[in-house]
């Protein structure tokens, strides 16, 4: 299991930054973070201090983001690849 710290801010927009390692287990904790959220309100996720990610967890970042629900910022190379990989499954 991997260790996740998530703070929350709100600029213009409610910012979520992760800290740690997304995975599996600790990915849903965040989709309730998100979902909580109130409805049409711009969620980013800064990814500057993720350290890892498994790829259920990239997964999960893809379908948020292709859903126009969340904005990925600091988003690691290896995340976008993994998640480009997704898209064409």
């Amino acid at each position: 299991m991997a260790l996740l710290k998530i703070l929350r801010t709100t600029e213009l927009s409610v910012v979520f930054t992760l800290i740690g390692g997304l995975d599996a287990d600790n990915v849903s904790e965040l989709c309730h973070l998100i979902d909580a959220e109130p409805a049409g309100a711009l969620v980013v996720l800064d990814l500057a201090d993720l350290v890892l990610a498994d790829r259920d967890a990239v997964r999960k970042l893809l379908d948020c983001e292709t859903a126009d629900r969340v904005v990925l910022r600091n988003c690691p190379a290896y995340v976008r690849v993994w998640m480009t990989a997704g898209e064409n499954d």
